[in-house]
């Protein structure tokens, strides 16, 4: 009997215990030229796989925490990896149609801090318009939690 309780509540934190497992997300490149999902919340640790379902796109990151310890550069038309380890906001876009709003961001751990450094970055007027509307999404997320 001893057995059975220990294993039963083994089990049960191992299933009800989302914090010691890493997540996996795939994001699609889709035929609007946009990104599936546009604003990712995930944990530190956690990974976001890019899947071209379209070509001609990509995935360079524009903005993070830490601009010295960026994610690298995609390669056109080819998945892309990323384990995301510093908590942060993440802006990312296709290099060639970034300017025309194919654009996304990563909040990690919920976490703002670079906010401000976010909102400096320039981009064409279109650019601009997406990412200030993708802001307030990820900011809208965060007080409804």
């Amino acid at each position: 009997m001893y057995n059975y309780t220990k294993l039963f509540t083994f089990l049960s934190l191992l299933i009800l215990s989302k914090a010691g497992f890493a997540e996996t997300i795939q994001i699609e490149f889709t035929e609007d030229d946009a990104y599936s999902i546009q604003v990712a919340h995930i944990n530190a640790g956690d990974t976001i796989e890019w899947l071209p379902k379209n070509e001609g796109h990509n995935v360079e990151f524009f903005g993070g925490p830490d601009m010295t310890s960026m994610p690298p550069t995609s390669e056109m038309d080819e998945p892309h990896t990323v384990v995301f380890k510093a908590s942060g906001i993440y802006l990312y876009g296709c290099t060639p149609h970034a300017d025309m709003g194919m654009l996304g961001l990563v909040i990690v751990d919920n976490d703002f801090h670079n906010l401000n450094a976010i909102k400096k970055i320039q981009f064409s007027r279109v650019g601009r318009s997406v990412l200030q509307r993708l802001l307030k999404i990820a900011q809208a997320s965060l007080s409804s939690k």
